[in-house]
């Protein structure tokens, strides 16, 4: 499917991209934003939705999810497109355009912002032969609504901060919440542990370390599980556990893709670029978590600010008259303000 051509193609639905698509609005600039995710908010939305954040001026404290939301509302004032599920697999030159090829679209722009935070990124999957057959039928590789828990046995595989974020999240919404890891060294924050196991201590979830999936079991119906079988990796003796739900939480697998063969300055999966966040190809910006200079650091609120250089930046280069600054917001015309 050819879409309708735009200013700026901005890829990364994250924070940094969907302030990008705002940034292009607010400068009079069409924008599409392109993302592999089903929904946008990158890895606020895919990986910690419940957790909150606190160093993104203006809010003391904001859960990822609604900074997630918040932002898509600003960006959406100016009817913008984000088009979700849509895997980069190639850049063409059609003329004066870049053409942005995914698997099933082609995205015609004169400019490139590149927010891909840290590349498309899939959750790594349970290796057992067993799991595969119930994913999306009681496994689940990203919690998107905690609320859908309730009530039910969940047992979380993997010992790094989502296993025990979620593991304390699920605590007052499950039935009963099991954590399940193969060693008894944890990657999580110690806070964060200890308080899941003042949980196991009351009663109130189970841990086990040293143990795996060996099995899963159907008691009840063809469709559901009821049971899961867990093998010690020490002793090599098994336990069943009750389980309704699997939650996976083995981190995931991130990737450039096809972005590594377009000529930018690329180095360890990242883009390296100068103060104007320009990649090494003339009409290609970046900004966000997948860029690299001197002094670089990895946080949101530093995305902000590279997403509007690099969209300013790209508006100038698209249309030479239009200044790189933009200017004050509160005396933009396009809010409906007037010059003091």
């Amino acid at each position: 499917m050819n879409y309708e051509p735009k200013d700026i193609t901005i890829i990364g639905g994250g924070p940094a991209g969907l302030f990008a698509l705002f940034y292009a609005g607010m400068r009079g600039a069409s924008a599409q934003v392109v993302d592999a995710l089903p929904e946008p908010g990158g890895q606020l939305a895919a990986l910690y939705p419940e957790k909150f954040i606190f160093d993104v001026a203006g809010f003391p404290r904001v859960l990822a999810k609604d900074l997630v939301k918040s932002l898509a509302e600003q960006a959406a004032q100016f009817g913008q497109p984000v088009h979700l599920n849509q895997r980069v697999t190639g850049l063409e030159k059609d003329g004066d355009q870049f053409v942005l090829v995914t698997e099933n679209g082609r995205f015609a722009s004169r400019a490139i912002v590149i927010a891909a935070g840290i590349g498309a990124f899939s959750p790594r999957r349970l290796p057992q032969q067993c799991a595969t057959p119930w994913y999306n039928r009681g496994i689940y590789d990203v919690v998107t609504d905690p609320e859908a828990y309730r009530g039910r046995r969940v047992v979380i595989i993997g010992g790094g901060d989502s296993a025990f974020d979620w593991g304390t999240q699920l605590l007052d919404r499950a039935e009963r919440v099991s954590i399940v890891h193969r060693s008894d060294r944890f990657r999580a924050h110690d806070a964060t542990v200890q308080q899941f196991r003042a949980a196991v201590e009351d009663g109130r979830a189970d841990l086990f370390v040293f143990h795996e999936l060996q099995d899963i079991m159907c008691r009840a119906s063809d469709d559901r599980f009821s049971h899961i079988m867990l093998k010690d990796v020490k002793a090599k003796t098994s336990t069943e556990v009750e389980a309704d739900v699997v939650l996976p939480m083995l981190g995931f697998v991130s990737d450039m893709g096809a972005i590594n063969e377009w000529g930018l300055n690329i180095a360890k999966d990242e883009i390296t670029v100068n103060s104007l966040m320009e990649t090494g190809r003339e009409g290609i910006y970046a900004c966000g978590d997948v860029t690299t200079y001197p002094g670089k650091l990895k946080l949101i609120a530093q995305g902000f600010g590279e997403a509007a250089t690099a969209v300013n930046q790209a508006v100038h280069w698209i249309y030479p008259e239009k200044k790189v600054a933009p200017g004050h917001s509160s005396n933009m015309a396009i809010f409906g303000q007037k010059d003091d």
